[in-house]
């Protein structure tokens, strides 16, 4: 998702109007809009990490999503899915669909996403 011209995320992850008379130097409207979790706790930090994307920096290694009972979610998966993802962090239900981190697959060649079966790529494999 691209964001409208007047809206700016900085590197540290916060999202400002640009239109607003010193813009730079005032509160972000959203702190921790772009940033990847590696705890997820609230709706919020979900989609602050899908918006961070699926590669981590540095080192460009492919992440993946964990979720309270321990499968493996693709950033896929999870983006297609989301409306099931949401609701299972709000009302904090472990239906397979409540995601609570967010990792990068260091060695494992076999993982894949539980619901896609997809494999998650390894960095080192």
């Amino acid at each position: 998702m691209t964001l409208p011209n007047h809206l700016f995320a900085s590197d540290d992850g916060a999202l400002f109007d640009v239109r607003l008379p010193a813009w730079s130097s005032n509160p972000p409207l959203r702190p921790v809009y772009r940033r990847t979790y590696a705890k997820i706790e609230t709706v919020a930090e979900l989609k602050a990490t899908l918006r961070a994307g699926q590669f981590a920096w540095p080192g460009g290694y492919q992440m993946f999503f964990v979720t309270s009972d321990g499968a493996a979610l693709s950033f896929e998966t999870v983006q297609a899915e989301l409306s099931s993802v949401m609701w299972s962090i709000a009302n904090d239900v472990d239906d397979g669909w409540r995601v609570d981190g967010c990792g990068i697959n260091y060695e494992d060649t076999e993982l894949r996403c539980c619901h896609s079966d997809n494999i998650i790529p390894a960095a080192y494999g």
